[in-house]
């Protein structure tokens, strides 16, 4: 008798098992790509599917299994009921490779859970209060006019308010909030067109008043659910709202869990720097090979016009921080000339950090990518058209996002906005500056050819370098420092906006700004460096530095500053301690390199001491400016 397999993405994850759960990642990007494709709308449900196949695995052993996992602590408490977000949460989150560690409280305990500091809404890494419209008419007599609504949105948005400065103030995590859908349930019960009118003016506002909450509390974020539900349908089934007071329906709830697993990525330091772009039937309509330049388009013709607007979303996205490259099957010359100079490009040479255009392998070419840009392929995002090359990619780079294009160039903005691969929880100056920095970076490699040794570049380079206390501008950039910086991170503790303010201003602890200049730009804040001090001693919590501006002696200059001023001040001793990650050996030694030696911890987590009585010297090629908060 002959046992049938099923092979497909949710027949694998059937058969997933604890110590397989790796595996998953790839088999939802699958089902995401389905579900991103109009022609498979059922990949949204298949989505659901996977989501609660993957929840029927104890979270326990996929960590005995997997002991490096991601995972997210997540409390679910809302104004109705929520059982149907688990599912997709789970799946979504698993997509990004981290595993769901889901609490949901009781129905519509949301008030209780958030005015109570020691419920489990604020010990989570992320807490949904999910609210919909009825928190809304609840508090309207019967019968209600539209001021009634009006004093009721007032009365909420200032109770919630409030409820965010205690969150903030006393949570651990990030506290996520929604904007309220109004139904036509809701507006025609008015009969007429000026009060529906005002009714709506009014939600609008109290919507609004929500939205800008976020910016008022560092511990919070609103999602707007009005893209999402004109992306996904329907708010409600009305028998499901009605009869088990679920009042936002699965569709919803699935769009809401996707734009959730772009907030945890986000809150997890795992947001995307690179775009990588295809350049044939991508950048533009057309092959150039074939079609010679006068026969590709990017505007002036029917189809053209589809690539014209996916150029400027990416250019869009590139003057917000992200880096745009190309990699492209195609001669350079080709390629440098339609970018120069073909009237129909909305992107130009100068938009580009790298161009990549050649006959080699896609996968290759995205590695050197990376190595150019000294940074790891799973910081890129490529978008291609071909299924052949996507292929190659996620099977030699699997920690490269992919976005599936295909022969529909209206679809393709949507496909690259899907995921949110980019997302952060705010810009900074240095993201709108960062194509720029990158691209002096390819001077710097210069220089160093032209001078020969290493020694002489350093000279000539006038690296020059401040340490300060962060100032409260640069608390946002630092903050995001602690979050992307993988490779110079000697524990890579992950730090949001609010928790480097909270230890900005506590008297005990050091938290230091590392900015750097040299001949060719002032870079800006690209470190830190983390310490508190206890009785006689000064401990290292942390040092980070942004994997641009490596082997400059940046880093033993900070610290070296650092430890003279811990022993002009009366310490004695300094501790530190290096945790590794898949991404930070190369800083094993930096400790030891820096006179420390070994005190303590494990071969793998060691920990390290030293004496203060030689502090290490600042390299000579380097100009220090180091200030510290007076000692009283």
């Amino acid at each position: 008798m002959t046992t049938l397999v099923d092979d497909t993405p949710l027949g694998r994850l059937r058969a997933l098992r604890a110590e397989d759960y790796p595996a998953a990642a790839g088999l939802l990007r699958d089902l995401a790509d389905r579900a991103d494709a109009a022609e498979h709308a059922e990949g949204a449900d298949d989505l659901a599917r996977a989501g609660r196949l993957l929840a029927r695995l104890d979270a326990d052993e996929v960590m005995a299994h997997h002991p490096d996992t991601d995972q997210i602590s997540v409390a679910i408490t809302g104004s109705s009921t929520l059982a149907g977000l688990v599912a997709p949460l789970t799946a979504e989150l698993a997509r990004h490779g981290m595993l769901l560690r889901p609490t949901i409280s009781d129905y519509d305990a949301w008030l209780r859970d958030l005015q109570d500091p020691s419920s489990g809404v604020y010990g989570t890494d992320l807490a949904l209060c999910v609210l919909d419209a009825s928190v809304v008419f609840a508090a309207v007599p019967l019968p209600w006019r539209v001021d009634d609504a009006r004093q009721a949105t007032i009365g909420l948005l200032a109770q919630l308010d409030q409820l965010a400065a205690g969150y903030t103030a006393n949570g651990s995590g990030t506290l996520v909030l929604n904007t309220l859908p109004l139904l036509r349930t809701h507006t025609h019960q008015l009969v007429d067109a000026v009060s529906r009118a005002e009714l709506g003016a009014v939600w609008r506002e109290f919507n609004a008043g929500l939205l800008r909450l976020a910016a008022r509390h560092e511990r919070v974020i609103t999602i707007d659910l009005d893209p999402l539900i004109a992306a996904t349908g329907p708010v409600q089934d009305t028998r499901l709202a009605t009869y088990a007071k679920a009042e936002l329906g699965d569709e919803l709830l699935a769009g809401y869990a996707r734009e959730v697993g772009h907030l945890a990525r986000a809150v997890r330091g795992r947001t995307k720097k690179v775009l990588v772009l295809d350049a044939d039937n991508t950048l533009w309509d057309g092959i150039l090979g074939d079609d010679g330049a006068d026969g590709i388009a990017a505007a002036s013709t029917y189809r053209g016009e589809a690539f014209g607007a996916f150029q400027r979303v990416a250019k869009q996205l590139g003057s917000q921080g992200v880096l745009l490259a190309v990699s492209s099957k195609n001669d350079q010359e080709p390629v440098l000339d339609v970018l120069r100079n073909h009237p129909d490009m909305v992107l130009r040479e100068d938009d580009f950090v790298r161009i990549n255009a050649n006959w080699q392998p896609k996968d290759g070419n995205l590695a050197e990518i990376a190595h150019r840009l000294n940074l790891g392929v799973d910081s890129f995002v490529f978008a291609d058209d071909s299924p052949f090359e996507r292929g190659m990619v996620a099977a030699s780079l699997p920690a490269v996002a992919i976005v599936a294009l295909d022969d529909e160039p209206a679809e393709h903005v949507s496909r690259l906005l899907a995921d949110g691969w980019f997302d952060v929880r705010a810009l900074t100056a240095a993201d709108a500056e960062r194509a720029a920095t990158y691209k002096t970076d390819a001077a710097r490699a210069d220089l160093l050819e032209a001078t020969g040794s290493t020694e002489e570049y350093l000279r000539q380079l006038d690296v020059r370098l401040s340490v300060s206390p962060v100032a409260q501008h640069e608390i946002t950039r630092l903050a995001q420092l602690t979050l992307r910086t993988n490779q110079f991170n000697l524990t890579t503790e992950r730090l949001q906006i609010e928790d480097v303010r909270e230890l900005a201003i506590d008297p005990d602890h050091y938290v230091l700004a590392i900015r750097s200049a040299d001949r060719f730009a002032d870079n800006g804040v690209i470190g830190g460096l983390f310490a508190h001090r206890d009785g006689t001693a000064l401990h290292l919590d942390n040092a980070i530095l942004s994997c641009r501006v490596f082997a400059r002696g940046i880093e033993q200059s900070a610290v070296a500053a650092l430890l003279a001023h811990a022993k002009a001040t009366g310490l004695t001793t300094a501790y530190a301690r290096y945790r590794p990650t898949k991404k930070n050996a190369n800083v094993r030694d930096f400790w030891p390199s820096m006179g420390f030696v070994r005190d303590g911890g494990t071969d793998d987590a060691p920990d390290f001491r030293h004496d203060l009585a030689e502090v290490p010297p600042v390299p000579d090629h380097v100009t220090l400016d180091a200030s510290f908060r007076s000692e009283s």
